[in-house]
């Protein structure tokens, strides 16, 4: 099963429900504001995805952060990712315990196979 982290009123996060409903595909919502995921599960999807695709850049934490953040090791980010779930991308799209894609912009090609369906 598929699991997607993210928040209930995020726009994206209810475009990827509306698809994966759509194409009958099982997931599992984990909403980080109410359960933020915790270091070592950011440690390994960060392992996986990399830590820039991860960071909501649009949002106000992000803004938040000030300058610094641009010299941060990934350490700084993992642990601000634990701090403050608003930082992460949403959806975060986590298969067969490994993160596979995040955000929810990519073509449906691309998606079906990254989430192998």
């Amino acid at each position: 099963m598929i699991k997607v982290y993210g928040i209930p009123n995020c726009t994206t996060c209810k475009k990827a429900f509306k698809w994966l409903d759509e194409h009958s595909i099982d997931y599992e919502f984990i909403n980080t504001k109410e359960h933020p995921p915790d270091q070592a599960s950011i440690q390994a999807w960060m392992n996986q995805l990399g830590a820039k695709p991860m960071r909501n850049t649009s949002g106000q934490s992000y803004r938040a952060l000030g300058e610094e953040k641009s010299t941060w090791t990934e350490e700084q980010w993992i642990e601000a990712f634990s701090q403050d779930a608003m930082l992460l991308k949403r959806p975060l799209f986590v298969k067969d315990e490994a993160a596979v894609l995040v955000g929810f912009k990519d073509k449906e090609e691309v998606i079906r196979e990254k989430l192998g369906v």
